[in-house]
């Protein structure tokens, strides 16, 4: 059984919690017979894409811990199985699964061989079902009244009371409904992104009259595809976030002329940090984030906004230069081979902030929103103590690893004393060796690991100011090639 890749469905429901109490009973589906067809319909029910999975407890132990693994390798997530792998005992196994099941919207758990279940084991399943509101069916083997007997005591010990008996194979069958259609198997496709050619490195005045000289008709087409986009998100974004007029917004015009450039503020600073690193999160190559920038300083300029960025961008790190798209293959490999979600989330936050691991360990539970779709560092207040603040470190968690983000999150939340204030990614990036071991255990290259950058990433150290000049005609910023090529 595969990982979910959380499609649009299942990010909806992951979106809205369930209530602490579920309105659901537990079903207790009694399979007397002990019928093949039973088992073959449980397992052919379950779609964890859709929600539902079907548990099968390893036989032979009656830990709650290893039940507890059971339920993650029915979601998919099954990296503890390989040989030195990361091992988690009762307590955090069982928070693993809580996070992953609000995070990630499973809904209906099946979980078989129940006339084996002992009282804790029980007790443990009420808890999760409390805390989430899945709804939970039971699938015993009893013969004997006296077996359903005693499984009726074990219930009743681990409070779950209100139980729904369903008896005969018939009616089994139809309490577990039609097998699931549509159900993918194995891994996501491999990725593929068109390349682009090398663009040159002309600023924002030249860059696409330049690339449209160099490039044939094909590449010039794919590069200006990048530099258009960047184009409309900038103005899209500023039509947002500054509604006046530039011209209005700081500053006045004298009589020698325009007034000077205002800075960003603080916060417009942040602001356009944060866009920056959306804009570029999910750029394939580094030819692609250069093309979208300068597109964005284009549509800035159409604003009366000048946006500078540094000139060696592709040296640099960070969004769209040392990240790499979390696409569903990506995300099926992380959350198969890292069931622990502070370690999957880790290496997500490494992929898609491709910044230095320094940083991130200085992330704080209460740097990632409510949402998870973004994760603020505040670098200077922790090193420079007394000093006001500059601006945070921010960056965009791309759709597919914020419910990776949400179940780290309420992980920690969950850990005994605990405060927002706590690193979230504590014992993650500490010693090498478990650093070592998490990488391995991910099976996926790190860029800002390979390349190394002892400088700030490079969406960090943007600039903006207001130049408060008449605002240009789109046609100053895009001009007509057709008059330019030689």
């Amino acid at each position: 059984m595969t990982a979910p890749t959380l499609p649009a469905a299942t990010a909806q429901r992951a979106a809205t919690p369930p209530a602490a109490s579920t309105a659901w009973p537990v079903r207790l589906l009694l399979d007397g017979d002990d019928d093949h067809a039973v088992h073959r319909a449980a397992y052919q029910w379950a779609d964890p894409a859709r929600g539902r999975i079907t548990v099968d407890p390893t036989p032979h132990t009656t830990s709650p811990a290893y039940l507890a693994l059971d339920v993650l390798r029915a979601m998919g997530r099954d990296g503890f199985s390989r040989p030195d792998s990361e091992r988690m005992s009762t307590d955090p196994a069982w928070r693993a699964v809580t996070c992953w099941t609000l995070a990630c919207g499973l809904d209906e758990v099946i979980v078989l061989r129940a006339h084996r279940l002992t009282t804790e084991r029980l007790r443990r399943l009420a808890a999760w079902r409390a805390d989430t509101g899945i709804r939970l069916t039971l699938l015993a083997h009893i013969p004997e009244q006296t077996d359903f007997q005693r499984l009726l005591e074990h219930l009743t010990a681990a409070h779950l009371v209100d139980v729904a008996t369903v008896r005969g194979t018939a009616a089994v069958l139809e309490a577990i409904g039609p097998a699931a259609t549509g159900r993918r198997i194995g891994p996501p496709p491999h990725d593929h992104a068109h390349p682009l050619p090398m663009l040159p490195r002309s600023g924002v005045a030249a860059f696409r009259a330049d690339c449209w000289r160099r490039q044939n008709t094909t590449d010039f087409a794919h590069s200006d595809g990048q530099y258009r986009a960047g184009y409309a998100a900038a103005r899209t974004w500023l039509a947002r976030t500054l509604p006046l007029p530039p011209a209005s917004v700081g500053g006045i015009e004298s009589a020698d002329g325009p007034a000077e450039p205002t800075p960003f503020t603080l916060q417009e600073t942040e602001a356009v940090r944060l866009f920056l690193a959306r804009l570029t999160v999910s750029s394939p190559s580094a030819q692609h984030t250069v093309a979208r920038v300068r597109g964005a300083q284009a549509g800035f300029l159409s604003h009366s906004v000048l946006l500078n960025v540094p000139d060696d961008l592709t040296s640099r790190a960070g969004p769209g230069i040392t990240t790499v798209p979390l696409t569903p293959r990506t995300v099926h490999t992380i959350t198969v081979r890292l069931p622990n979600p502070l370690r999957a989330a880790a290496v997500a936050a490494l992929l898609f902030t491709g910044t230095d691991k320094s940083l991130l360990s200085m992330t704080q539970i209460g740097c990632v929103d409510e949402d998870g779709t973004t994760v603020a560092i505040d670098r200077d207040s922790r090193i420079n103590i007394g000093e006001p603040p500059g601006p945070r470190h921010l960056y965009a968690v791309p759709p597919r690893a914020r419910p990776l983000m949400r179940a780290a999150v309420e992980f920690r939340r969950r850990t005994p004393r605990t405060a927002d204030a706590h690193g979230l990614f504590a014992n993650c990036f500490g010693t090498a060796p478990r650093f070592e071991a998490l990488i391995a255990d991910a099976g996926l290259p790190v860029p800002a690991l390979v390349h190394p950058h002892a400088e700030d990433d490079w969406h960090t150290a943007a600039r903006c100011w207001h130049l408060h000049t008449p605002t240009p005609p789109a046609s100053d910023v895009l001009p007509r090639l057709g008059e330019l090529r030689p």
